[in-house]
């Protein structure tokens, strides 16, 4: 790991990482994260007895929108070509609640991982939206970035259970 923060100057200003001289390669991110809510809520959006509508499907639209809107929202991330999103959200009665998955590709010079995580967060947070008059104790948890693929560093994929520490794929060994 470098010493120092790409996004941070010598002298400690923030910019924009240069990647106009990286080569593009094809690059995948998967991010992950849950919401955790009252049975009764799952439920109702289970039966699609939520009064704002289909509240899986809006959450799945609005992550895919939102992994387009990246740069917008996170400074100093570049706008990128996004060539595929996939959000998937899953009812689990063992949390009670739902879990949400978002996978991005693209090929070009940079990764796609905040486009994942911005995609897994605001589906979780469109959940709530549509069912908090329901349950206003819900609680969204547990969004990381699960693999990617792709760029220099190659591939990485998160071990559960192994704290911050990531698992790097090629050779076995955590950063």
């Amino acid at each position: 790991m470098t010493d120092r923060l790409s996004h941070v100057s010598a002298s400690g200003e923030a910019n924009m990482v240069d990647v106009s001289a990286k080569p593009p390669t094809h690059r995948v991110a998967r991010a992950t994260g849950s919401i955790r809510m009252n049975r009764s809520t799952l439920t109702a959006i289970i039966n699609a007895d939520v009064k704002k509508g289909d509240v899986l499907g809006a959450a799945r639209l609005a992550g895919i929108m939102a992994a387009k809107q990246t740069a917008g929202l996170i400074p100093l991330c570049h706008p990128l070509s996004l060539t595929g999103v996939q959000v998937a959200l899953e009812p689990d009665e063992t949390l009670p609640g739902v879990r949400a998955e978002a996978t991005v590709k693209t090929t070009g010079p940079t990764g796609v991982e905040m486009e994942a995580l911005v995609a897994v967060s605001v589906a979780l947070l469109t959940v709530y939206d549509m069912a908090k008059a329901l349950d206003r104790g819900m609680t969204i948890s547990d969004i990381s970035l699960a693999e990617k693929s792709g760029g220099v560093s190659g591939k990485y994929a998160r071990v559960d259970g192994a704290g911050p520490a990531r698992y790097r794929v090629e050779d076995g060994k955590t950063e």
